[in-house]
């Protein structure tokens, strides 16, 4: 079956989640390599809660996370997109972005790729005037995309929600601006809603 992607990078689609991407996906987030950077792996329970808030977040805004396929292989291979963190701060409410891909396809520029496609098309198709992207200080690897994409370092801060003794407590903070539509652009961060 041929999917309907929202857009695509050179070897990547973006689209929204399948039923199908669930247990391809809580197998991921039982793999302690692809969360080494979390405070602790996903259950099949936690990570279809977490699919479903994706999905929320899309009927929502109409962006999120996109699911994202290898289009050589039509192979479900993560998420790349956007959030928006859900701890306070100085730095919330903001549009984060995010991605995480399974192991078998790392070392391949994948989340480079793709994080660069879709920081442009939040820019240019959703008018994003500022995109943010965290993760803890010892990821160097995540840092490394960031900064292949064109993201600048702002700062560090202590994550609420990670526990004080952690390694991962300490994150790092990088900023990306929409340079070419100054005017008009969408607020930087999602309004604000009861929950």
């Amino acid at each position: 079956m041929k999917m309907k992607y929202i857009f695509n990078s050179e070897r990547l689609g973006f689209r929204e989640w399948e039923n199908s991407d669930s247990l391809p996906f809580s197998r991921m987030n039982l793999d302690p390599e692809v969360m080494e950077f979390f405070p602790s792996t996903l259950t099949k329970v936690e990570s279809d809660i977490f699919v479903e808030k994706i999905k929320i977040m899309f009927a929502e805004y109409n962006y999120g996370l996109y699911a994202v396929d290898r289009l050589d292989s039509n192979e479900f291979i993560g998420f790349i997109g956007f959030w928006h963190p859900n701890f306070e701060s100085e730095l919330t409410p903001c549009i984060e972005i995010g991605w995480r891909i399974k192991k078998q396809d790392w070392n391949n520029g994948f989340a480079t790729e793709g994080a660069s496609r879709c920081l442009k098309f939040g820019f240019e198709n959703l008018n994003f005037s500022e995109v943010v992207s965290l993760t803890s200080k010892i990821n160097l690897k995540s840092e490394s995309v960031m900064k292949k994409i064109g993201m600048n370092r702002f700062g560090e801060f202590e994550h609420p929600n990670i526990d004080d003794k952690s390694l991962l407590k300490k994150h790092i903070i990088y900023k990306a601006k929409n340079t070419a539509h100054n005017n008009g652009s969408r607020c930087t961060t999602p309004p604000n809603r009861s929950e």
